[in-house]
């Protein structure tokens, strides 16, 4: 019987680590780590670990050496809190014998991809909220888009993480996922809330969705993400700021006690059952 563990063993700058997804909707990973291997996460982010694995709060994205001055550490905290990330991650090392396991929970509903840098070339573009955990020496940076509409106008799809490396990342994806592989001048439009990653290959710009009625009634965003293969894109069904949108319209301004919710008589029920 095969085993449900997936591995890398290669050499390069990140520690080999093995791991498994658990879960549909709700997922975690799973991941296991030999002796000295160590693995990164953001703060908040692991659900339990193996009592031989030991936790430390490092400054930045820990994947530099320890030999790393003060001032590479700082940039690497800085492009952290850019992309909207905390200036601290957390190393979990395998200190103890034999095989231990750690594991890392998305925060909310929808897809964890595992994905090994090598295999894309080294370099991942997702949103800037996506990484969840990655073997130790993978770099956490910032992608700026340079052209000018997607500099004035980006909103969500301005300011991406960058993820450098040649090891294991775990990046989270809201809803479900789609993965596009596509051809030299192939292009695809996609929301900028539902662009989850892409390979450094492929293009990105903003275009204006066309038609004044479009714009106005057709309740989507003014621009959408114009992305120009060759390369590997990876859409999420449901962007966490979509489904936030909807948790606060739900809620109105009465702080979610809309009881009428449902009701064929929406607000107008409210006035009967005597929620006003």
């Amino acid at each position: 019987m095969t085993s449900p563990w997936s591995h890398m063993r290669q050499s390069g700058v990140a520690d080999d680590i093995d791991f498994e997804i658990r879960g549909e909707d709700l997922q975690f990973v799973e991941i296991e780590l030999d002796p000295g291997e160590s693995a990164v996460a953001e703060a908040g982010a692991m659900v339990w670990k193996d009592a031989s694995i030991e936790m430390s709060t490092v400054f930045g994205d820990g994947s530099g050496s320890s030999s790393g001055g003060f001032m590479d550490k700082l940039i690497g905290a800085g492009k952290r809190l850019v992309t909207g990330e905390s200036l601290f991650t957390t190393v979990f090392t395998h200190q103890g014998q034999g095989k231990a396991r750690v594991a890392f929970g998305a925060p909310t509903p929808g897809t964890i991809l595992p994905l090994r840098l090598a295999d894309v070339g080294g370099t991942l573009i997702c949103q800037k909220d996506s990484f969840l955990a990655a073997a130790k020496g993978v770099q956490i940076g910032v992608a700026f888009q340079r052209k000018v509409m997607t500099g004035l106008f980006g909103g969500e799809g301005f300011i991406m993480q960058k993820l450098d490396g040649d090891g294991w990342v775990f990046v989270q994806m809201g809803g479900t996922l789609v993965e596009r592989e596509l051809k030299p001048g192939e292009q695809l439009h996609v929301d900028t809330g539902c662009l989850a990653a892409f390979t450094p290959s492929v293009d990105f710009d903003l275009e204006m969705v066309r038609g004044v009625k479009s714009m106005i009634f057709g309740g989507e965003g003014v621009f959408f993400a114009r992305l120009t293969g060759p390369g590997k894109v990876w859409i999420q069904s449901l962007p966490f700021s979509r489904l936030a949108g909807r948790m606060l319209a739900a809620a109105g301004s009465r702080g979610g006690q809309n009881r009428g919710e449902g009701s064929i008589l929406g607000g107008f029920g409210d006035l009967i059952g005597g929620n006003d």
